[in-house]
């Protein structure tokens, strides 16, 4: 059994946290934040992630549990705000908007055991970041007929029979 944090990186759907900012700030629209932004939240590059179940499949005993952290705790307001440093964007895009009802403040995860397996995040935030927002740069028809409501359409029409 494993348990992770908050996953990132290339090809994420565009309806997450991270895809969302890195979109709206490309685009210079205003970035809604919940709250004061003061929720903490921990990220994983998803290639990290998948190299920790990869590690916990070889090397762990069944009925075994581990917990999957990035090592990479921040709140949202200062992660929106590096991502506007890294997407040339002014931090004035920032809205502020009400907070969900039930909203978790923080929920980080121990992950000393895993390491006693060997494994270690490889993804530096920075690189993981800077790739993401690169992939979000360069992949705009992938994402933006989602964003425009292509995928829903299609999906319900699919799906609705």
């Amino acid at each position: 059994v494993t348990r992770c944090v908050n996953n990132y990186g290339p090809n994420q759907y565009p309806e997450k946290l991270i895809p969302v900012v890195i979109k709206k700030a490309l685009s210079g629209e205003r970035i809604p934040v919940y709250g004061d932004g003061s929720n903490v939240r921990d990220w994983i590059h998803a290639c990290d992630h998948c190299e920790a179940l990869w590690n916990v499949l070889k090397c762990a005993s069944s009925g075994s549990v581990f917990n999957i952290a990035g090592r990479n705790e921040i709140s949202n307001l200062e992660l929106v705000k590096k991502l506007c440093r890294m997407c040339d964007a002014d931090e004035s895009l920032i809205e502020f908007v009400t907070d969900r009802p039930g909203h978790d403040f923080r929920y980080p995860l121990a992950w000393e055991k895993i390491r006693q397996l060997g494994w270690y995040p490889k993804y530096t935030f920075e690189r993981g970041m800077k790739e993401t927002i690169s992939w979000y740069q360069n992949n705009v028809g992938w994402w933006r007929p989602i964003k425009m409501g292509a995928f829903q359409q299609y999906y319900q029409k699919q799906y609705s029979s």
